[in-house]
């Protein structure tokens, strides 16, 4: 009977602290979640990414902190004014997003990322790598949307290639705002699966649209 009852507190002592810490992760989560739409520069990337790499080198079995990593570091590729290191730094993206699939699995945000990416290793040389990275990136785009239909942030990431791409190549303001268009039309459907699910975006295809007008 006493094994018993020791064996039973013993369960309620790890259940109690398993639950401290997924609530002690989620809150860290949700606050740092909350900045990334507000995230502009390159120190809040920095920062931020920072942050999501702590929580995950801490859970260790989340794949959801490096997905953020992988996001916040694959922005300071776009907001930093040094490029030389533009392809170091793609490839921590990678890296991070790489924990994230092994831990989780690929999924329409994980394309998303990974289209980011290879946007980033072909803004180095434009010219010279387009066909490898241009493809890629389009590749892991369509993978996104076929893979969950209602997410918006592939369809943003769209309109954002064709708002940079000249138009004597199929691109400018007049083809890029009717996917911008889209893309908030679904914003405003769209619910995230959880409390930390991506969920950003939405400010940054506002800036673009106010952009075409």
């Amino acid at each position: 009977m006493q094994r018993l009852l020791f064996l039973f507190s013993a369960a309620f002592l790890i259940a109690g602290g398993s639950y401290a810490q997924s609530a002690k992760y989620l809150d860290a989560m949700k606050q740092n979640v909350a900045q990334l739409d507000t995230a502009h520069s390159l120190a809040s990337f920095l920062e931020l990414g920072n942050k999501f790499e702590r929580i995950g080198e801490a859970e260790k079995t989340q794949g959801l902190p490096y997905y953020y990593a992988a996001y916040c570091t694959v922005m300071t590729t776009f907001v930093g004014a040094d490029k030389s290191k533009t392809d170091e730094i793609a490839g921590k993206a990678e890296e991070f997003l790489g924990k994230a699939e092994s831990l989780d699995k690929p999924s329409s945000e994980t394309n998303v990322i990974r289209s980011m990416i290879a946007t980033s290793h072909m803004m180095v040389d434009p010219q010279n790598r387009y066909m490898q990275y241009g493809a890629a990136s389009s590749e892991a785009l369509q993978k996104a949307e076929q893979m969950d239909s209602t997410n918006p942030r592939p369809v943003y990431l769209e309109g954002q290639a064709k708002f940079y791409t000249p138009e004597a190549y199929g691109g400018g303001k007049a083809v890029a705002k009717p996917l911008f268009d889209k893309a908030m039309a679904m914003f405003a459907t769209f619910k995230p699966a959880s409390d930390i699910a991506p969920r950003w975006g939405k400010h940054a295809t506002e800036y673009f649209l106010s952009m075409c007008n």
